[in-house]
């Protein structure tokens, strides 16, 4: 289904994300949770991308998978780092033939085994180009072209300390054709709000996704700070964690804290939620039974 759709069919959306293995066995056991959340009735899921060629070919295998397979909606990441206009060209074309709809267009960082990648090789080095591109390229799959969405940061972008620019930067990709914007993780609502606000001050008008990341284990809050650089933890959820005798315990803070930024975006009538899973969905299940929510449609009939 297209991104457009969606929205015009789901009030709040809720989507989860998930990264391809490298293994062969990690891949079918991470397809199997994919299709178990079928019976959540997300609004659509999405894949991330590899730069470099270290994932490329399992996201699509995946993504095409999920589309062949299931009946979810599957977005695929897509990022300008190690591409040309030609390759770009052909991943899209290979992407429509197979019948997905959906881009989230990202400028991607290089490759951590290439940590010397000469960046002026790539077409594009930032994302509002590479929307451009993927608008302008024909009208495959369809009359619309791709739905695409793009990054928004709350607590900043890690490599634009100019908050001005940033937005500026933010306003760019909308208007080379972004139909939505899905934040980076955050653990404070009122950064979100505040982003939210200041998107509609820069005169951005499309649907903004929160981006949510529970805690599951000590060790995962310190790689969410690793993949998020800037992250910002609240001192009120370090505490909570510091209390916690086990990591049974800090599952739990860390489920009831999502639970409770979930309820309050959904009061405050977010456009949509997208959960960072790590590839599990024991917790994000957990977080809809908290929320008394079984799927999108149910909580906008409720």
């Amino acid at each position: 289904m297209h991104i457009q759709d969606i929205f015009a069919s789901h009030c709040p959306t809720f989507s989860f994300e998930f990264f391809p293995p490298k293994s062969e066995e990690g891949f079918q056991e991470l397809f199997q949770t994919i299709a178990r959340l079928q019976e959540l009735k997300p609004s659509f899921v999405s894949v991330t991308y590899g730069a470099g060629g270290s994932t490329r070919e399992r996201t699509h295998d995946l993504i095409v998978r999920i589309q062949r397979e299931t009946n979810l909606t599957a977005v695929s990441h897509l990022t300008c780092v190690c591409h040309s206009e030609a390759e770009l060209a052909a991943i899209l074309d290979r992407y429509a033939e197979s019948g997905i709809e959906n881009i989230l267009a990202l400028g991607g960082d290089p490759p951590r085994d290439r940590a010397d990648y000469d960046r002026s090789q790539d077409a594009f080095r930032y994302a509002s180009q590479l929307v451009r591109f993927i608008r302008e390229h024909g009208k495959r799959p369809g009359p619309r072209g791709f739905g695409i969405g793009v990054a928004g940061f709350p607590e900043g972008h890690p490599g634009t300390p100019n908050r001005l620019r940033e937005m500026e930067y933010l306003k760019q990709k909308i208007d080379a054709g972004a139909d939505y914007i899905c934040t980076q993780l955050f653990f404070d609502n009122r950064d979100f709000y505040d982003f939210r606000e200041r998107c509609d001050h820069a005169g951005i008008r499309v649907p903004i996704l929160a981006g949510i990341m529970p805690i599951t284990s000590r060790a995962g809050m310190t790689r969410m700070a690793e993949l998020a650089l800037g992250a910002r933890f609240p001192a009120k959820l370090l505490r909570a964690i510091d209390r916690c005798a086990d990591e049974e315990s800090v599952a739990r803070v860390g489920i009831h804290w999502a639970t409770e930024q979930c309820r309050d975006l959904l009061d405050n009538q977010v456009r949509g939620i997208h959960f960072y899973t790590l590839n599990r969905s024991d917790a994000t299940r957990q977080i809809y039974q908290n929320l008394g929510v079984k799927d999108s449609v149910a909580l906008r009939a409720g």
